[in-house]
């Protein structure tokens, strides 16, 4: 089926290479005379969306008028007839609209354009293009230096992501502004917000330190997520895809347009479900999404209210190495490590592939519900100055089930059971391990802009986190005293996040200078007992101060040269307060970064190459290991550093060819590493810690080259085929840069088409085909590895790893009223 799929896009692309004709380009540019991409142009009720170029093709018109119509949020229409005798390339100017459109809610936190800072836009339009349901760090795999993954293989679900090799905690996530990242935990888990991507107007990915901005701070990268802006004509949407492993997206989005001149409602519900490419890691994800505003030319006041809840069957343990390497030699020694030593487990094991899951209760899922509500107000005082504010509160709850075998009753605060002359001390039993948390807080920012030449931003925010930790046993084949409801570990946490930030925008002759300096103070508190520790009573109060300073040399309008240094610092995480390896209180991070890049643009090329330098102190690195739900054990090291060079580029070779390519190429070592090894004698008794020194070795998980390809050819205006490549080398599972304790590089490969086109009083028909991995790659992007060593020296480790779906797909169909 797959290669009659291939044999028919290539006959379609073999005929449409012979197709051609003459066309109308329409360009579409700003009162600054800068192009407008993301305009609706309208000829003959055909639909078109200009570029990055800010044009738009179509067909000569035949031997008649027409009427063409030119939109974009913020931006008055224009109408224009089209005649026979209509010159073939037409250039049209908008004014900007007085009313508002939302993008102020993101001013304080973005990197303007030109501004001495590394970064990427990703507009609706490409969104778009690739939301079939998988997970938002699947719409930024094409940016420099990301590298993304799922534990349920397919991108539904649990997924991960690194940008510079840097994972989901020390990537400082914001919704307008507005701080996601777990404020214990420090990751942003998308799967609480299934199908956020089709509320989301564009997303800025800032790479370093990048520009202050709320919650965590940012030690790879900066996520800067605004949700849909102002329409101002009523719509409807229905969204559906389908796919390999069972996999189907809903969405149903509604908007009023604006009433009155003043007023705007949207809506959206969706619901995502797969079975996984892993075995039985499903998932069962819903969201809603609503906000109402008030628009006028002064003021906007913007109510937000939207609330995901997923149901993963977790996956997280991994694939042993011998089913994913075929070296069922070791399938043996494997199963022992995983404490499985017969019976219809050992056999599952033993005849597994690489789809392989270690869990089979039914019920072994993360069940979690979060809710946010936000309210933001922009007050546009004049034409120099504005001010907007937000106030947020997020609730969550869930649990994880899981079902274990022959716990020690002790861990429970359960008494032995007697029975006859048998004292039992073990069970089997279910238990519950819950997180029920509140976080709310205000952001502001004022925006001051004396003149043209000089522009100042002071911004900031409060937060407050309120955590409780606890667990609960909901059966047990040997009860003993406990009761329903008891808990047998319970801990209350808190943190307050301050923080304050000044910058200003000076231009002076072809210079651009930016100074960006924030003030943040933490207070983190835990009290009661953790799964783990007893009586894990701690806090910690930090004090940070972060500066950066930007130059921009601008060579003529199409190109500029810019260099940064900043200085950032970022606490630990909860996971390193309570499972430090060291047995340590651990030290927050220090980074200095050193940014230096050249951006070029034009009609046909648009390109962008920087090179950097992350210099760490005390950076927490991860070990290789894993806690008990998937979470990485992470240590301080004293000197590290990440150094390279990335390049992002696009090429318009004709209408008809676009080419963009991305490279990342680094260095990232630990300077003078020091693991712990742990020494077992013949009876597994702890002999001593074994410290083993390494010069200057591998980052774990940071790959020296990431490269992307995305080769587009659009025969037609409304219709495109894409070869889109991925390339990503050796990654270390530990410290020690040793090879066997890696994953292999991977290429691999995907196609995608879409057509849109207009029919009857439907403004747009989307359709979607993506073939993922259409060469059958067998890849890992990520994984684990542990182990010991005896009393003789020698050394035993077990690799797992999270295997990524073969060939693929996902259909999709979006259609626009």
């Amino acid at each position: 089926m797959f290669k009659q799929l291939i044999a028919t896009l290539a006959l379609c692309l073999v005929v449409l290479l012979g197709f051609s004709q003459d066309r109308l380009v329409i360009k579409v540019i700003d009162e600054n005379q800068k192009p407008l991409p993301g305009t609706t142009v309208t000829l003959d009720q055909v639909n078109s969306v200009t570029n990055e170029a800010g044009i738009a093709e179509f067909r000569v018109p035949t031997q008649k008028n027409s009427t063409i119509k030119v939109s974009h949020v913020g931006y008055t229409t224009a109408i224009q007839a089209i005649r026979p005798n209509t010159a073939l390339q037409i250039t049209i100017q908008l004014k900007m609209a007085s009313i508002q459109t939302g993008e102020i809610f993101v001013y304080g936190t973005r990197a303007k354009e030109n501004s001495a800072t590394t970064y990427t836009n990703i507009s609706k339009e490409e969104i778009k293009k690739k939301n079939l349901g998988q997970d938002i760090p699947y719409l930024l795999d094409q940016t420099p230096g990301v590298v993304i993954g799922s534990d349920a293989g397919a991108g539904i679900g649990y997924t991960n992501m690194t940008i510079r090799g840097s994972d989901n905690q020390r990537i400082n996530v914001t919704l307008n502004g507005i701080p996601l990242n777990d404020a214990e935990s420090m990751g942003s888990f998308f799967v609480n917000l299934p199908d956020f991507a089709s509320s989301t107007q564009s997303i800025q990915v800032q790479r370093g330190i990048g520009t202050s901005t709320n919650g965590a701070g940012a030690f790879g990268a900066s996520l800067n997520i605004q949700t849909d802006i102002l329409e101002s004509e009523p719509y409807a949407e229905l969204n559906n895809s389908f796919g390999s492993y069972n996999s189907w997206k809903n969405t149903l989005k509604v908007g009023s347009g604006l009433l009155h001149n003043k007023y705007a409602f949207n809506a959206r519900l969706s619901r995502i479900a797969s079975d996984g490419y892993i075995e039985r890691a499903s998932s069962d994800l819903k969201s809603f999404y609503v906000d109402g505003g008030l628009y006028t030319d002064k003021h906007i006041l913007k109510a937000t209210l939207f609330s995901g809840k997923e149901k993963t069957y977790q996956a997280w343990y991994g694939t042993p190495e011998p089913l994913i390497k075929g070296d069922r030699a070791l399938l043996s020694d494997y199963a022992g490590a995983m404490e499985i030593y017969g019976g219809a487990e050992l056999d599952r094991l033993l005849n597994a592939d690489r789809r392989y899951n270690y869990y089979t209760y039914d019920n072994q899922t993360d069940n979690y519900t979060q809710t946010h509500a936000h309210l933001h107000y922009t007050n546009i005082i004049n034409d120099k100055l504005s001010f907007n504010s937000a106030l947020h509160y997020t609730r969550g709850a869930g649990y994880y089930e899981e079902y274990r075998d022959e716990d020690e009753l002790a861990k429970y605060n359960m008494s032995p059971v007697t029975v006859g002359s048998e004292t039992i001390e073990e069970t089997d039993l279910i238990r519950r391990r819950w997180l029920d948390n509140h976080f709310y807080g205000l952001t502001y920012g004022l925006n001051y802009n004396p003149s043209n030449n000089l522009k100042f931003t002071l911004g900031g925010a409060y937060n407050q986190y309120r955590g409780d930790h606890y667990g609960e046993v909901i059966w047990a084949r040997f009860a003993s005293n406990s009761e329903i409801n008891d808990k047998y570990y319970f801990n209350d946490a808190q943190k307050n996040d301050f923080n304050i930030y000044a910058k200003t925008d000076y231009s002076i002759g072809n210079w651009l200078v930016n100074l960006d300096i924030q003030y943040r103070n933490l207070y983190y508190r835990i009290e009661g007992d953790d799964d783990k520790i007893k009586n894990l009573d701690f806090e910690d109060r930090l004090n940070f101060l972060n500066p950066k300073v930007g130059f921009t040399y601008f060579v003529n309008p199409e190109s500029n040269f810019y260099a940064s240094y900043a200085y950032a610092n970022k606490e630990p995480v909860r996971k390193d307060y309570v499972e430090n390896p060291l047995d340590e209180f651990p030290k927050p991070e220090k980074m200095q970064d050193i940014e230096a890049g050249y951006r070029f643009k034009n009609e046909s090329f648009n390109i962008g190459a920087n090179v950097y330098g992350m210099f760490y102190k005390d950076q927490l690195i991860n070990t290789g290991a894993l806690n008990d739900v998937g979470g990485t054990i992470r240590q301080n090291v004293d000197d590290s550093y990440r150094i390279g060079v990335e390049f992002d580029g696009a090429w318009t070779i004709s209408p008809q060819f676009v080419w963009r390519t991305t490279a990342a190429v680094s260095d990232n070592k630990i300077k003078n590493f020091v693991e712990y090894n742990s020494v077992y004698d013949d009876d597994w008794n702890l002999v001593e810690l074994k410290a083993i020194t390494y010069d200057k070795t591998n980052i774990s998980m940071s790959p020296s080259a990431v490269l992307s390809n995305d080769f587009t050819y659009s025969p037609i205006k409304p219709l495109s085929f894409s070869l889109i490549s991925k390339y990503v080398s050796r990654m270390y599972l530990d410290n020690t840069s040793a090879e066997e304790r890696s994953i292999d590089p991977s290429f691999v490969n995907h196609v995608r088409a879409v057509y849109s086109f207009s029919i009857g009083g439907i403004e747009r028909i989307d359709l979607n085909l993506s073939v993922n991995n259409i060469f059958n790659t067998k890849y890992q992007t990520n994984g684990y590895t542990w182990g010991s060593m005896d009393t003789a020296g020698n050394r035993s480790y077990y690799n797992f790893y999270y295997p990524q779906a073969e060939t693929n797909f996902m259909l999709g169909l979006n259609i626009r009223f």
